[in-house]
């Protein structure tokens, strides 16, 4: 299959790289060290059209595929991810919204986020279930015109600094399916009763706000419920069918930053009277990290390609998911290694994206989950009985 990138989406790509190249590094270190981020860079950044990209014209979006928008990841990634990760997820939900939402809450929220208007986040994760999403328990219990949410998540990206969260909760516990037992509710962060704590000492993407938050008794209007109710399990998978195409351009952008900074390093180093990257041990090395970085492209491309043709590879988008991952981690690993003591000091980036790249491997589906989806989609969803 051929992936040579359009015109266009080459210019997506010149820009992206532009505008990471020149806004991230200045402040990278200042920001992880802190765990903060200037919101500022975020805005900037929707004002020249690079968040949002994959939601429709008549929202304000550009109109792309989510494609497009994983050609912005790789390039924002590759650059510093924990300033990537916060720019980019202040749309962590509009996927969803735009798939199952309705017209009014497309029209009164998507605009505003592609304009820097507004920020969102997903609140998914709770302290007792975290891949068993089918155990969440935070509920929502119907009172009139209103639903009435108590409970808790942990690990909400955006829980301090959005202006409204997806939340997915319990509101149809009798069920006999517990793939029938969740709905998706949107809960602005101002309504009384609702409370987030930034998390702190994270290993990685400590520019991106993370928090656990709690709902007491948080009353949310009925319109505010996306989509069907007792629909929330299934809109989940077809949400992460698309945001884990996400997380594996990520993935991508990392591993490239890592080759990068090895190559950089391993030229300008010298031992026992020599560079480092004259040595085959090095050299073979910088190889096997390229090879692998181009398989996981590879194989990202496809499955978003794919997507954006209406056709959604459950196996694949595991795959790509799944093995970008793993690539970033050890080619970050890798880089750490031909730095030698270097590698092990923050002022270095490569120091950063060792930090970083582990989240790929857990956040938005497991590696051991991703593996489980894949056996699946070969064997038949009961293992081929």
């Amino acid at each position: 299959m051929d992936f040579t990138l359009s015109k266009e989406q080459q210019d997506i790509v010149q820009a992206a790289r532009r505008f990471a190249r020149g806004e991230f590094p200045p402040r990278a270190l200042e920001f992880d060290r802190q765990e903060k981020f200037d919101l500022a860079i975020w805005q900037k950044a929707c004002e020249l059209g690079f968040v949002g990209v994959f939601i429709e014209e008549k929202y304000g979006g550009a109109g792309y595929g989510f494609f497009e928008h994983c050609l912005i990841n790789e390039e924002f990634w590759a650059v510093e991810p924990g300033m990537a990760a916060q720019v980019l997820s202040s749309t962590f939900g509009a996927e969803l919204i735009q798939l199952f939402g309705s017209e009014a809450q497309k029209e009164s929220l998507l605009p505003k986020l592609v304009a820097g208007e507004a920020m969102m986040g997903t609140a998914i994760t709770e302290p007792d279930a975290g891949c068993d999403v089918t155990g969440a328990v935070t509920s929502a219990v119907r009172d009139g015109d209103d639903w009435v949410l108590n409970g808790s998540k942990m690990f909400t990206t955006n829980g301090t600094v959005a202006d409204v969260l997806l939340v997915f909760c319990l509101t149809d516990p009798d069920e006999a399916s517990r793939h029938r037992r969740h709905s998706f509710l949107l809960v602005p962060t101002g309504t009384p009763g609702y409370r987030a704590v930034k998390i702190r000492g994270k290993m990685g993407i400590r520019a991106s706000d993370t928090a656990e938050v709690s709902f007491k008794d948080v009353r949310v209007p009925a319109e505010n419920l996306v989509g069907t109710r007792s629909e929330g399990f299934y809109q989940l998978m077809a949400f992460f069918n698309r945001t884990r195409l996400h997380i594996s351009a990520q993935a991508v952008g990392l591993a490239r930053a890592a080759l990068e900074d090895a190559i950089r390093h391993t030229r300008d180093r010298r031992q026992f009277g020599a560079p480092l990257a004259s040595f085959q041990a090095t050299q073979f090395k910088l190889a096997e990290m390229a090879t692998h970085i181009r398989a996981a492209r590879n194989l990202y491309y496809e499955a978003a390609w794919k997507a954006d043709q209406g056709d959604i590879d459950h196996g694949l988008v595991a795959m790509a998911k799944w093995y970008a991952a793993r690539v970033a981690v050890d080619c970050a690993d890798e880089a750490v290694q031909m730095h030698g003591g270097y590698g092990y000091i923050d002022e270095y980036r490569v120091q950063r994206l060792y930090r970083d790249a582990k989240i790929l491997e857990i956040y938005e589906g497991t590696r051991e989950i991703e593996k489980l989806i894949i056996a699946r989609s070969l064997l038949g969803r009961n293992g081929g009985r």
